[in-house]
């Protein structure tokens, strides 16, 4: 079974747009385990805006699944991602002031900042993953990289699914993942995966270890509740 890690950013968001602590991060989180998530993700950006690097350490301390902490590698997120050894630590390329991750790196030309940052979290024991566009050249570079995973960005496969394009477009996902299945780079993947479009993710790409959601899971609780929305999404990846 494919694992499920719940982004939990739109959670903290919520709480920080009253400057008070309701939702309380945390207990959402254990909730959340507790009804069968494998995995809690967290995306702390430099303006703090949803998560906190206090919730990064908070968690850390009280939850008994995988802690996966995402985000741009500066010096301080390092610090902290080294201090706090989080299961997991998955790089991405955004800029301090993005909405929300929008590409994945070019292994190729980030080789050697990459290699320095995948060694000194590996050092700490954390798993690192390399948020990656559908490309299997890129995991040629990624795998240099020393990264123990990809995290596959499934902007464009969420976006083609159903449509005329999707074939074409999910030959590069099924290619990606291949090549990664065949290096021995795990795979992850996420963004805008849905209980619409995950089910045929699961099935058909190679590899897959775990997926990253939260924006779609904690808007359809809204409508189906958190027991049900979470029973819906284990029914996808089983």
């Amino acid at each position: 079974m494919t694992a499920l890690s719940v982004n939990i950013n739109k959670v903290a968001l919520l709480r920080n747009s009253r400057g008070c602590d309701e939702p309380n991060v945390l207990k959402f989180s254990q909730d959340l385990i507790n009804l069968g998530a494998q995995g809690i993700t967290l995306h702390p950006r430099p303006d703090g805006r949803h998560a906190l690097y206090s919730d990064v350490l908070e968690l850390k301390k009280n939850i008994d699944v995988e802690l996966n902490v995402e985000g741009y590698p500066t010096e301080d997120f390092l610090q902290m991602v080294c201090e706090t050894k989080p299961d997991q630590c998955t790089l991405v390329p955004d800029p301090p002031d993005a909405l929300t991750s929008d590409s994945g790196w070019d292994c190729e030309k980030n080789m050697e900042f990459l290699q320095k940052v995948v060694a000194r979290l590996k050092a700490e024991g954390i798993r690192v993953s390399i948020f990656l566009n559908p490309d299997p050249v890129q995991v040629n570079f990624a795998m240099k990289t020393g990264t123990d995973r990809i995290e596959l960005y499934t902007q464009a496969y969420a976006e083609a699914y159903g449509t005329d394009d999707f074939d074409k477009v999910f030959a590069g996902y099924f290619a990606t993942a291949a090549r990664a299945v065949e290096l021995g780079v795990g795979v992850n993947a996420g963004h805008d995966l849905n209980q619409e479009n995950l089910t045929y993710l699961k099935k058909n790409l190679p590899g897959l270890a775990e997926v990253s959601i939260g924006h779609a899971l904690i808007a359809e609780m809204l409508y189906q509740g958190m027991s049900t929305t979470v029973k819906n999404y284990l029914d996808c990846l089983k």
